[in-house]
């Protein structure tokens, strides 16, 4: 992702929120971004948007949403597009991006810069099993507060 001081973008990325907490999921398409936030979702996760997300700069804070026209639908490979409840204005707390190289013992890798916030960010696998788990794992040990 590129950086950017811009106060608000909109980005090709899905997002979930948990216990309030926003973590948006980059990656080219067909990598497994909704199927990541599907499992998520399945584990007590609530949607923010599939596919595409509009970031905004509030304060210092980066809040995510969906754009109007996806609120609370997402594309379900297989089954088509569902209506799940879904939040907005949700503090980012943590980026997954799947695109990047996995290392197995990593220290935390730059953040990147959204709209002008640094925001933590993991590469990851989204189609191993453990990959939900490790996003609440990741969430819990680098993720920004909700404050």
């Amino acid at each position: 992702m590129t950086i950017s001081s811009l106060s608000s973008e909109t980005l090709h990325v899905s997002c979930v929120a948990r216990d309030g907490r926003g973590i948006l999921i980059a990656g080219r398409s067909g990598s497994g971004k909704s199927d990541l936030a599907l499992r998520l979702i399945d584990r007590g996760a609530t949607l923010v948007s599939d596919d595409y997300t509009v970031v905004k700069r509030v304060k210092g804070v980066l809040l995510a949403t969906a754009p109007r026209n996806i609120e609370g639908k997402m594309e379900v490979r297989g089954i088509g597009l569902v209506e799940f409840e879904a939040v907005s204005d949700i503090p980012v707390c943590l980026a997954v991006d799947l695109d990047r190289d996995v290392e197995r013992l990593p220290e935390m890798q730059d953040p990147m810069v959204i709209a002008g916030v640094k925001v933590p960010v993991i590469g990851l696998r989204s189609l191993e099993a453990s990959a939900p788990l490790k996003v609440e794992l990741a969430l819990a040990m680098f993720g920004l507060s909700a404050e």
